[in-house]
């Protein structure tokens, strides 16, 4: 079976990329990610609003003893924090290490910061460069149009300031994300994943405190993506990247049929270990050449909106209507 398929305008093996985390840290991780048939990795997020927390710990931590008594005002050298430096040789030495794509990931703070980051990260050596447009909005003077304003215009001046591809990694917080997302598609954008998974908090009632746990996905938890995916696949140039809820074989064939060019996983590889990506892979080329297909792009996007008979099936105002009628549902949760 041919499972190639194009993302961002790059060419890639099959559908499968790893998604921005921890894993790909560890560079010998990343080999067996590579070996397992993963197509392309997304290196962790550089984060702008850490790269300040960091600085700032750092500089507390220098002048913790500052003034204790005259003999200890010079103890300590003038050192400064690494900025993105860091970040930057290991994403260089990741792109060294693997023969697959790599794809730089950006968070910013300020508006400036994505063009000089995004020129930083270009240097590398990535294939492209992901923006990761994630923040909680907290200012209740700013409009949702503004919000949107901004990320677009941010898009348009990172297109202006590279020349690699990019993508948009988005919440489906937006009023309108359909139109959101047809307006960075008219300013350049080259692939959009949907969705991002933000890291919620919860509290710990005993301790009447905020804790912050593991925000792994679960089976299930792609239908939003699944939508979405369906309802943008032939309606946009950008590529589609379905995230969050891909678990196995299953979901990545459904996420392909409904239009997606590629998926991200992270969470199964957590949960079950870097075979996940074999296993999927395995699952797909079986399916595959059951129904007969060649190669991904002969189902790919055959039940989004635009193929499907029912033009009202990714509407969510149909689902109390199935929820009340369907006999099936009926049956295997009667009421009592």
């Amino acid at each position: 079976m041919d499972l190639k398929t194009t993302y961002m305008g790059i060419e890639l093996k099959n559908p499968i990329i790893i998604g921005a985390s921890n894993l790909v840290l560890d560079l010998e991780m990343a080999k067996k990610l590579e070996d397992a048939g993963a197509a392309a990795i997304v290196y962790k997020s550089l984060f702008e609003e850490q790269l300040h927390l960091e600085a700032a710990e750092l500089e507390e931590e220098l002048h913790e003893y500052d003034e204790r008594n005259a003999e200890m005002i010079s103890l300590f050298p003038q050192v400064e924090h690494s900025g993105p430096r860091a970040h930057l040789l290991a994403l260089k030495k990741l792109k060294e290490t693997v023969s697959i794509p790599v794809i730089a990931s950006l968070n910013c703070v300020y508006d400036v910061s994505w063009v000089e980051y995004a020129k930083n990260l270009e240097q590398t050596g990535v294939d492209g460069i992901e923006l990761n447009f994630y923040s909680t909005i907290s200012d209740v003077d700013k409009s949702a149009g503004q919000v949107e304003d901004e990320r677009i215009e941010i898009l348009r001046k990172v297109k202006e300031a590279i020349s690699i591809p990019v993508s948009v990694k988005l919440s489906p917080f937006y009023t309108n994300l359909m139109n959101v997302v047809y307006r960075m598609d008219n300013n350049g954008a080259d692939a959009f994943v949907l969705f991002n998974r933000l890291f919620q908090p919860d509290i710990d009632v005993e301790k009447e405190d905020l804790k912050m746990p593991y925000n792994l996905s679960n089976k299930g938890d792609n239908r939003l993506a699944l939508r979405f995916a369906g309802l943008l696949s032939c309606n946009i140039d950008g590529s589609i990247c379905s995230n969050t809820g891909i678990m196995d074989g299953d979901d990545l064939i459904s996420m392909i049929l409904a239009g997606s060019d590629t998926v991200q996983v992270v969470s199964t590889v957590y949960k079950n270990g870097v075979v996940q990506i074999s296993r999927m892979l395995e699952d797909l080329t079986i399916w595959m050449k059951k129904k007969g297909y060649d190669k991904i792009e002969d189902f790919k996007g055959k039940l989004c909106k635009k193929n499907v008979k029912d033009p009202h099936a990714y509407k969510r105002a149909q689902y109390v209507d199935y929820l009340m009628k369907s006999k099936e549902y009926m049956k295997k949760y009667p009421v009592h």
